[in-house]
């Protein structure tokens, strides 16, 4: 299926390659799963990550939740596989599952043993929480709500003592491909990378040969307006390989996290999580006119999984109940004043906005959170590229299904992270070299870039359209807008950060929509509003490609009436 014509670059338009520089191993992205993959290679290869901000800027260390695995002796890996297949609606891998569940508590011990400081339970081992979707307390946190930052500091500071290099404000481009002389088939030789000066301009642009590249690139919630992810999450790695002829799945799963701090009217900047394990300890959901959100909706009521939550205050916010249609309530005041010992950061939060968490309610609203498809890969993080690496949220390896189920992918990242870094010191692929016009992609017209100044319109257009509750007319005026939108693409356009951020928001957009729409069934976290119940005959995974500019929804059943 061929979706709505939107012409969409093959390339970024930037200047021509003034430089190269060879390495082994080239990592985009600077969050737990770029890290643990650059650890784990780096005491064999030359590793090199590549960063368009500083180490430190991805969603890493935003998470406050912490990391799923098995500790408690009551609970067993059965339990933690079969939470994340409820949560998942039926598009997990299961084998893939089992596998990462198998290895969570070893790569915990292993980051702990790296420096991590996990907070202590009263016997003085791990605490452990219980977030939506899980039966049993297995959330090792840190720091309170801190669990991101405690991780990013650790993965950062061993990285760095291990004699990792970091290309800071350096933006990843296109990859440049080679052919394997042995099989005929296109292997990745390199990167395109522009590096920028402090305004966000390009300073000059070069090709960073490597045996291996691995995308890191986190997701895409800055395709959203309302989102609680930083501003660096643009998309970039899910575009670079759509653009590079990849093919993505399951891009219409969006996990929109039901509560983020309200705070004013048609914000569009990050917003601050209030992370599920206020809920986990107890805390409890109302509208507007006092009356319990989750009672009688689902029998974990206000620790139901997220797109079930976030589903029903959407709903309710929807009645417009006492004249108030964008926000509801979450009480956590029964915790009392322990709220601010465990939850520090949220609680300076809600006091910046002028809320005292301990004695009133807090006003949340769903906002796009984690992206729960991407690059086609598995638990190795291998492509269909050989030499081509993803891990983390840009990947799709099977594990989250059609909704994550809380705090796995965090744990996805060390797991899968570190198999990729130790197979790559296991075992290289061979080198290939680059092809001359590849390299210089300026060569032909499949180039360009959107201006920043419609970046605003596209995330606008999206979390009105393509957010919590799906309407097949605003699918539509969705992906009419993209259009509009694409023909605005030009060569012309100055080639810069926010220009390049533009262009992937725009790309990613058009292929989450077109699969939003393609998808006629409600199922995890994607809710169509005209059928609101899932079907078997979409127990499969929508595949997305770009070719010939044009985008491609592929594995469509053949009969979707």
């Amino acid at each position: 299926m061929t979706t709505r014509a939107v012409s969409l670059p093959a390339a970024l338009s930037a200047p021509d390659v003034s430089w190269t520089r060879d390495t082994d191993v080239v990592v985009l992205g600077s969050g737990a799963a770029g890290l643990a993959a650059a650890l784990a290679a780096r005491p064999v290869r030359d590793v090199l990550i590549v960063t368009k901000d500083t180490l430190d800027a991805g969603s890493t260390a935003w998470a406050q939740g912490g990391l799923a695995a098995v500790f408690d002796p009551a609970d067993t890996f059965a339990e933690h596989v079969r939470d994340t297949l409820d949560a998942g609606g039926g598009l997990c891998d299961e084998s893939a599952v089992t596998s990462l569940v198998r290895d969570a508590p070893t790569a915990i011990d292993y980051l702990e043993k790296m420096g991590a400081a996990f907070d202590p339970g009263a016997d003085g081992s791990r605490a452990l929480t219980r977030e939506g979707g899980h039966s049993r307390s297995r959330i090792v946190h840190a720091g309170g709500d801190q669990s991101g930052a405690e991780i990013q500091r650790t993965l950062d500071e061993n990285a760095i003592n291990a004699g990792v290099e970091v290309l800071e404000n350096a933006f990843a481009l296109d990859l440049v491909f080679g052919p394997d002389l042995a099989s005929g088939k296109r292997q990745v030789a390199g990167i395109r990378i522009a590096l920028l000066n402090g305004d966000g301009t390009v300073k000059s642009v070069g090709v960073v040969t490597a045996r291996a590249i691995v995308i890191a690139t986190g997701g895409y919630g800055q395709v959203f307006a309302s989102t609680s992810n930083p501003p660096a999450v643009t998309g970039d790695g899910h575009a670079l390989a759509l653009r590079a002829g990849l093919t993505l799945r399951d891009l219409e799963f969006v996990q929109f996290h039901p509560t983020v701090l309200w705070q004013e009217v048609g914000s569009t900047k990050q917003q601050v999580l209030i992370s599920e394990a206020v809920r986990g300890e107890g805390a409890v959901l109302f509208d507007a006119a006092g009356e319990r959100i989750m009672k009688g909706v689902h029998p974990q009521e206000d620790l139901a999984p997220r797109d079930v939550v976030a589903a029903a205050i959407s709903a309710r916010m929807a009645q417009n109940i006492n004249g108030v249609d964008d926000h509801v309530y979450l009480d956590a005041t029964h915790i009392g004043e322990r709220f601010a010992t465990r939850f520090p950061f949220i609680t300076k939060a809600c006091n910046a906005a002028g809320i005292d968490p301990q004695h009133e309610r807090i006003p949340v609203a769903p906002a796009a959170h984690y992206t729960c498809g991407g690059i086609d890969s598995n638990m190795d993080g291998t492509t269909e590229v050989e030499g081509l690496y993803a891990v983390g949220e840009v990947a799709y390896t099977g594990v989250h299904g059609a909704n994550r189920l809380a705090s796995n992918s965090l744990t996805e990242s060390l797991v899968v992270g570190t198999r990729v870094g130790r197979n790559l010191a296991w075992k290289m692929p061979t080198r290939v070299e680059p092809v001359a016009d590849v390299v210089d992609p300026q060569a032909n017209n499949t180039v360009g870039l959107l201006d920043d100044s419609l970046r605003a319109h596209v995330r606008v257009t999206m979390s009105k359209h393509v957010g919590v509750l799906r309407r097949p007319d605003g699918l539509q005026a969705t992906m009419d807008a993209l259009a509009i939108a694409a023909e605005k693409i030009d060569t012309k356009t100055p080639a810069s950060r926010r220009n390049f951020e533009a262009t992937n928001i725009l790309t990613v957009a058009t292929a989450v929509a077109a699969s939003a729409m393609a998808r006629t069934e409600s199922r995890g976290c994607h809710r169509r509003t005209d059928t609101v119940e899932p079907r078997d005959i979409w127990l499969r995974h929508l595949q997305v490609s770009l070719s010939n500019n044009q985008l491609i929804i592929d594995n469509l059943p053949t009969e979707t009436a």
